[in-house]
Formats: C-alpha cells, sequence, structure tokens
C-alpha cells in the first residue's frame, strides 16, 4: 500500500484559472500523466497537494480526487482561515484532510517574518484540529527554523515538507537543520516529508541530501512520509523514479522503508 504522500496536477490552460502571483510557468501535468508513473512504482494511495500556481482555487485537485475516488485519495488544500464551517464540511466529504501554509521556498531571509503568520496559522490550528485536519507546510529553511516555537504550540498535526528546506550543502550539522531534527523527535504532532531533495541539493544524484535524510530517518522513523512531488515544477530534469530510489540509501532496512511508504501515511491520512 505504498503511497504519494506529495505531488499535484495541472489541468488544461483555460480550464482552471491561475494564480496573479505566478512562483513559475505551470505545465501541462493531468492527472493521467501522474498515474502512468506512480502505478509504475507500485503507488495505489495519493495525497494531493494544492500547488500555488492555482492560489486558492482548488478545484483542479478536487477534481482529479473525484476521478481517484476517496477511498485511496486525501486532499491538501489552499483556503482562507476563515472560511465558512459549511465549506469546509463540503471538502471533508471531498477527502481534504489539511490546509496548506505555503512560503516561497527562495524567499530571502527576513528576521520576524514568521510573526506575520501567526493569525492565519492560530486561526488555521483551531479549525483544523475541531475536524482531525491537519496543517501543512513548506517553508525556506531559515523559516522553519523561526517557526519551530510555533509549531510547538499548535493543538492539530502537522506536516513539513522537503526535509524542512535546509540547504544540503550546509551539512546535516547546521545549527538550523540539528535543530530542526531535535525538535520533530520530541513533537508527536509533527511529521516530516521526504519529499524536493532535489530542491535542497546541489550535488550530482542528490547525494548532498542523503546526510539531511538519514538524520531524519534515525530521529524519527515513524513520523516520516514519502512524496515525488510530481511534476517537479521548475525541475524539469528531474524523474519520479530516482526520487523514489533514493530511499533505498537513506533508510536501508526494508521495515524502514515500509513504515516511511505506508504504514505512516495509513496512521496520519486515516488510510
Amino acid at each position: 500500500m505504498i503511497c504519494d504522500s506529495h505531488f499535484h496536477v495541472f489541468g488544461p490552460d483555460g480550464r482552471y484559472p491561475y494564480a496573479d502571483d505566478l512562483r513559475y510557468e505551470p505545465p501541462q501535468a493531468p492527472l493521467s500523466h501522474y498515474l502512468l508513473e506512480a502505478q509504475g512504482l507500485g503507488v495505489d494511495h495519493y495525497v494531493f497537494v494544492q500547488p500555488s500556481a492555482y492560489g486558492r482555487d482548488n478545484a483542479c485537485m478536487l477534481d482529479a480526487m473525484r476521478e481517484l475516488g476517496a477511498a485511496k485519495c486525501r486532499g491538501i488544500v489552499d483556503i482562507d482561515e476563515n472560511a465558512s464551517d459549511g465549506a469546509l464540511e463540503r471538502l471533508h466529504a471531498a477527502g481534504v484532510r489539511g490546509v496548506r501554509v505555503n512560503v516561497n521556498p527562495i524567499k530571502a531571509p527576513e528576521p520576524g517574518f514568521s510573526n506575520s503568520m501567526l493569525p492565519r496559522i492560530q486561526r488555521l490550528d483551531a479549525r483544523c484540529a475541531q475536524r482531525g485536519w491537519m496543517l501543512d507546510f513548506l517553508t525556506p529553511g531559515w523559516l522553519t527554523r523561526e517557526l519551530l516555537s510555533t509549531f510547538e504550540k499548535l493543538k492539530c498535526a502537522y506536516t513539513i515538507a522537503h526535509m524542512g528546506m535546509f540547504l544540503a550543502k550546509e551539512g546535516a550539522a547546521q545549527p538550523g537543520f540539528r535543530d530542526f531534527v531535535a525538535f520533530c523527535k520530541q513533537n508527536a504532532n509533527c511529521w516530516v516529508k521526504l519529499t524536493g531533495a532535489y530542491r535542497i541539493s546541489t550535488a550530482p544524484g542528490f547525494a548532498d541530501a542523503t546526510p539531511l535524510a538519514q538524520a531524519l530517518v534515525e530521529a524519527l522513523p515513524d513520523r516520516l512520509i514519502w512524496g515525488s512531488d510530481y511534476p517537479h515544477l521548475s525541475f524539469g530534469h528531474v524523474h519520479t523514479d530516482e526520487l523514489f530510489a533514493l530511499l533505498k540509501t537513506w533508510a536501508p532496512q526494508e521495515s524502514v522503508r515500509r513504515k516511511i511508504l505506508a504504514d505512516n501515511p495509513a496512521r496520519l491520512f486515516g488510510f
């Protein structure tokens, strides 16, 4: 029961409107294209994540979720923190189980920026906790570190994408990543996504990301999940199968890989 816990789909131009502040040129990546890759890896459970290109219009993702069926898929949406209870109930019925908090991963350091995020995070945390939903964070490494004290107070479960987005070239001993691993190990609501190695790496074969991934595997094997981050957006040279193969290096024990790929996401997402 392998689960891809983080990927995106994109529909035809014109059918689903894009947000005004695009970070990248949206690709053509319909569900059918994704499934060809996923099924080749044995993936049969799916967690859709709303891409920034669609802003808070989740229609493309919700249409794809309906096509797959609720038994095998879940969704992480981007919504206004003050959306109506009725809207949240409809999303829950469609298979949604979380809300994304998405900050441009290449945003330059801005000390204190996390304070501006607190009203949205706190409001979403209260509403997600009521429904058994989670929060899903994508933030650059410096901001991940700045948010640790905020994460500690959250009532709901939460996921952190791309291993916290700490630059791999700085190594697993860099202070921010060291603090991050120690924090994750001690906080049971915190789950980390082994995703986006190519986003933090500068080495051939993403080799410099291996020490970071292995540190996380050692610290919290029961709260790690894997995702392809398909369709890799600005990194068109990356292939899902090579990312999947990294797990054998990161987690040599088959029993640990089984946790990351199947057991952990089944617990977190309720499969």
